[in-house]
Order: structure tokens, then C-alpha cells, then sequence
């Protein structure tokens, strides 16, 4: 069984539900700092909310917030937790479908409601996976992220494994990803590029719009522009991955390999990205959409350290003047390539090593 996190909007909630659903998390948040420092914190039940609390709190968020206490005290040695969201276990919450409309509902600080959620066509396709019991539901968080509020739900499903045949051997994919191209994939001797010129384009466009709003002052519009790019910039990735998964399934992939970008604020920059560098594209986002895609049909991905990966040659000759813009030539043994694509060869082939700092699997 594999798990994956389905992240929903709350469709318009009221004022009155943000400001309970606000007040819900300060108490959670209040308590659980308060079950870590409690010395029975390993034998509590809902029952010692009482302790803390003369308030009314829904049990079955007492409960999941108790075993979650106890297992970041344990692993994570928290010592505060600045928000603690709600969460419920898989029996505490539901997931409806009414009219064509997906529902959530789950205990509040008033009583049990129905909340209508907004779902996207791959987040339809998993909801109704969960409906029809092709998956299964685990637990969920109810949660705010600038201004909007989300219901987090951790779905488990059945990985059908590509079949590759016996006389193949399985192949692997890496992944290098820049700003002339946002992405280059490479299987052996077959590449799939993704320019990145429109791209730039566009964001150039959104950041002279801001520019202009920004001299009048108007900071309502401008918040709302950036939400419009983080949306476009949103569904590029998510056609990106889908792309690249397919062309990973019609060449035999089973292993995906990506550079581990964590931390990573790359300092060169494009004069026409208008002082835009790596990070700003938003690579990380792009990382987990293939991750996510790749899990669904049972590709395994790994994280390599991305040292060298732009700079060896297949010879094994390291030279930072080996690459020069999207040109490779060596020079020791004078193979030359596509400098993205020499890349993601090397990322392919691990030549760093697996990261340490980022280990996933999908298998």
C-alpha cells in the first residue's frame, strides 16, 4: 500500500467558521504544548483534557492530538509547537458527494458540519477512488495557509507496477532542471526537453504588472496577481510532471532520480528573468508533482547530492569550464552535449551519491 496527501480547499467558509475554525486551533495548540511537559503524557486519554481545560473540545481532535504529541516528543524532540492544526483519524471524518459537489464533514467546536470542498479533476479522481473503496482514507488535518483554509487527507491505495519486459533491463530516468529549460529528462539515449523562454516570458509580464500596481500603491490587486502566477505557475508544473511520468512509462523507467535542491539558492541568474534565480521558478513544487505522479504508478524516486552533475563529463573529467551556458564540451577528452542533457545523464547515474538529507521511495 502506497499513501498520498490529497489537499483540498474549503469552498467560501463563512467568517464565522474561519473564526472558529482559528479558535479550534489555539486550544489544540495551547494543549499540546501543554501535553509536553506533562509526565503522563504516555498514559493519556481524552479524559485528561479536563485537566488542562474546562472548555468543550470535540474527543476525537483530544485523542488524535495526543498520539501526535507523543510521537514528535519522541522522534522530533519538539519543544514548542507554534500551530498545532486539528486533525482526525480515518473514523472521525467523512467524505460526501452530493449533487456533484464533494463534501467534507467532520467535529467543530459547535457540532458535526458538512463542509463543501473545492476539488481539482486529479483530486475528483482520488475523492471518488476513496468513495467507490478502490482506496482507502486515513487521517486528515484541517489547516490555514494564506487566508484560505484546507482539509489535508492521507489516502492509501494499491501500486499496479509498470511491467517491464523480463529480456529489459529496467531503466532509470534523471531529471536536471534550469530556467532555459525548466526540465530535461533522459533515458539512455532518449530525451524529452521543456523550454523555458515562454515561461520567462510570461513571469516577466506578472512582475512589470506588479511594478506599476506597486507605485500606486495598490497592494489588494497585487496580492492578487501573485496568486493568479502561483496558479499559473501551478498548472505548468502539473502538466510538466504528467509529461515527463509518460514518458518514463512508454521507456521502461522504473527509477527516477532528481537533484536533492534543498537549501539551494542558485546565484546564477538570466538578465531577461529580470534578476529571477533557480528557486524562484518554483523547482520544489515541480520535484513533488513527479514525485506525487510517479508514486501512482509505481516509479520509485531518489535524491542525488548535485554536486558535479552539471560539470562531468561521461569520462569522468570534472572542469567548470566543461560547461559553458547550455554547451558541454570536455576538456580532456572532447565529448561534447547538451549541456541540460549531460546534466541529467549524470543525475541519472547518481555520479555524487545519494542525498542523505532527502530519501524517498515509491516501491
Amino acid at each position: 500500500m502506497e499513501t498520498i496527501s490529497l489537499k483540498v480547499e474549503l469552498l467560501k467558509p463563512t467568517e464565522h467558521k474561519k473564526k472558529m475554525y482559528r479558535q479550534m486551533t489555539e486550544i489544540n495548540t495551547s494543549f499540546a504544548n501543554w501535553l509536553l511537559y506533562y509526565n503522563e503524557l504516555n498514559s493519556a486519554t481524552s479524559r485528561h483534557f479536563k485537566l488542562y481545560s474546562t472548555q468543550t473540545f470535540p474527543s476525537a481532535i483530544i485523542n488524535q492530538t495526543i498520539r501526535l504529541v507523543k510521537s514528535k516528543k519522541k522522534y522530533q524532540h519538539a519543544k514548542v509547537f507554534r500551530s498545532f492544526w486539528c486533525s482526525f483519524n480515518n473514523q472521525n471524518f467523512k467524505i460526501e458527494k452530493e449533487n456533484g459537489l464533494y463534501k467534507v464533514s467532520f467535529p467543530t467546536l459547535e457540532k458535526r458540519i458538512g463542509v463543501p470542498v473545492i476539488a481539482e479533476a486529479y483530486q475528483q479522481h482520488w475523492l471518488d477512488k476513496v468513495l467507490n473503496g478502490e482506496a482507502k482514507k486515513g487521517t486528515a488535518e484541517l489547516y490555514e495557509k494564506n487566508g484560505h483554509w484546507y482539509f489535508s487527507i492521507a489516502i492509501s491505495f494499491e501500486v499496479i507496477k509498470p511491467k517491464v519486459e523480463e529480456a529489459l533491463k529496467p531503466k532509470t530516468m534523471g531529471i536536471d532542471l534550469g530556467l532555459n529549460y525548466l526540465a530535461v529528462a533522459a533515458v539512455g539515449t532518449n530525451s524529452l526537453f521543456f523550454k523555458g523562454g515562454e515561461a520567462a516570458y510570461i513571469r516577466r509580464r506578472f512582475a512589470a504588472r506588479r511594478r506599476t500596481l506597486g507605485k500606486s500603491k495598490k497592494m489588494d490587486v497585487i496580492k492578487g496577481l501573485k496568486d493568479k502566477e502561483s496558479r499559473w505557475m501551478k498548472d505548468v508544473n502539473h502538466k510538466i510532471s504528467r509529461q515527463i511520468i509518460k514518458f518514463a512509462l512508454s521507456n521502461g523507467v522504473c527509477l527516477i532520480r532528481m537533484e536533492d535542491l534543498t537549501g539551494i539558492r542558485h546565484s546564477v541568474k538570466s538578465k531577461k528573468e529580470a534578476g529571477r534565480n533557480l528557486h524562484s521558478w518554483a523547482h520544489y513544487q515541480l520535484q513533488k508533482f513527479i514525485e506525487y505522479k510517479a508514486k501512482i504508478v509505481g516509479i520509485e524516486v531518489q535524491y542525488v547530492n548535485p554536486q558535479n552533475t552539471s560539470k562531468m563529463c561521461k569520462c569522468g573529467h570534472v572542469h567548470k569550464n566543461n560547461r559553458n551556458g547550455q554547451f558541454f564540451k570536455c576538456k580532456k577528452c572532447g565529448y561534447k552535449n547538451h549541456a541540460d542533457l549531460n546534466a541529467s545523464i549524470n543525475i541519472s547515474k547518481a555520479i555524487s551519491g545519494l542525498s542523505k538529507k532527502k530519501k524517498h521511495k515509491a516501491s
